[in-house]
């Protein structure tokens, strides 16, 4: 157990193992149960907090440095903090940002999520690569009073990632138009007023800068639930469809996007770009599979390269399962891979402008590394439209 003794303990984290870490709590209180993962990014925690892809997961962060320039809803990738709970090194100090709105200790609170600090993330990280992701159980007591047998029993009892659904849970209520693009000196985010392609997007728990990205490509976005027939998208007669990122077991949510995916590649010679859980949808669809990762892949310092040109990628990551590229058919080919552990980053079809890739363009993490994959998307569009 890793305790203060010059302070009394106000969270804890208990795995299902029976290890218990301590520390300072801040932001909600209450107890929540989830899946452990760790993020190596630097920057970005207000981002990573509100991706739609950490549902079912505390985020423990190797940076120590979390809350130092504050919050800003500019920042948001969804309308609240979707990760359950965040684990960090040192408590958050007072913000030091020209762009900070609030301090993250509040801004936490009100949103409803529990964060530790003062826990060894080293310790913690070792423990997450060796063993795989835990389930554990993440609670905050000013009064520093814990029944460490409940949250035991609470982290064994957690179902898990694997056969659940999220996307449904994270996904829009209804359809809705999006044309902001992506935030640039010193306008700041400005609509897309000339759009040259329509773009049907399908939001598994779509992250803002994404549909920013496709609007700066000159799309016309128009979002859909995850649970959208391929009448329904057909009914918007799009230049393009693309498959957004997500949280849970991609085969889950692929007992209704898979046959959707399906009908659209079967009917239509539309482009199809999909990106995190989108990609593995579409590798669903095409005859693959997927496989739960030991502890995924999350920051955004992941080197990938593209097997097709030789170039190196700086990219930025969030997943727990992966394509198993052995899996893929004929007329499917890997075209990007993580120098990491090799595990596949990206597929194409090799007659059609159907593509995808597993790590997040939009992050900027290299920064521009990757921005050329909504261009392709849109010169996929231009071509169909030529040829047409």
């Amino acid at each position: 157990m890793a305790q203060n003794p010059l302070s009394k303990p106000t969270a804890c984290l208990v795995l299902a193992d029976g290890t218990v870490f301590y520390g300072t709590g801040f932001g909600a209180t209450g107890q929540t149960v989830a899946e452990l993962c760790f993020n190596t990014a630097m920057t970005g925690y207000q981002e990573i907090m509100t991706d739609p892809s950490y549902a079912g997961q505390i985020v423990t962060f190797t940076f120590p440095h979390i809350g130092n320039v504050g919050v800003t809803p500019e920042d948001d990738e969804t309308a609240d903090p979707v990760a359950a709970g965040m684990v960090v090194k040192w408590d958050p100090t007072q913000p030091s940002n020209w762009r900070a709105a609030e301090e993250l200790k509040g801004w936490l609170a009100r949103r409803g999520r529990i964060a530790i600090g003062g826990v060894d993330t080293r310790r913690l990280t070792r423990a997450i690569r060796q063993q795989g992701a835990p389930h554990v159980a993440l609670a905050h007591d000013p009064e520093g009073k814990f029944d460490l047998e409940a949250l035991v029993a609470a982290a064994r009892g957690f179902a898990g990632l694997e056969g659940m659904d999220l996307a449904k849970d994270v996904t829009c209520a209804q359809s809705y138009r999006w044309d902001e693009m992506r935030w640039a000196w010193p306008e700041g985010y400005v609509r897309q007023e000339a759009p040259k392609h329509k773009v049907v997007a399908i939001d598994y728990g779509a992250k803002r800068n994404i549909l920013r990205c496709l609007a700066s490509s000159g799309c016309d976005v128009t979002v859909l639930p995850a649970t959208a027939t391929a009448a329904e998208v057909l009914a918007h007669a799009p230049d393009g469809v693309f498959l957004s990122n997500g949280p849970g077991d991609p085969a889950a949510t692929g007992a209704y996007a898979v046959p959707m995916i399906r009908e659209i590649l079967d009917t239509t010679a539309l482009p199809v770009f999909g990106i995190c859980l989108g990609h593995q949808m579409l590798a669903l669809a095409l005859g693959g599979r997927t496989v739960k990762m030991n502890h995924g892949h999350h920051g955004a310092n992941h080197p990938v390269k593209d097997l097709e040109t030789g170039k190196v990628e700086i990219t930025s990551m969030n997943h727990g399962f992966a394509v198993d590229a052995q899996s893929l058919p004929e007329g499917v080919v890997e075209t990007h891979r993580s120098l990491f552990d090799g595990s596949n980053c990206g597929i194409r079809m090799t007659e059609r402008p159907v593509f995808s890739v597993q790590y997040h363009p939009e992050a900027s993490p290299g920064p521009q590394d990757s921005f050329y994959l909504f261009e392709r998307f849109a010169e996929a569009m231009d071509a169909q439209k030529a040829d047409a």
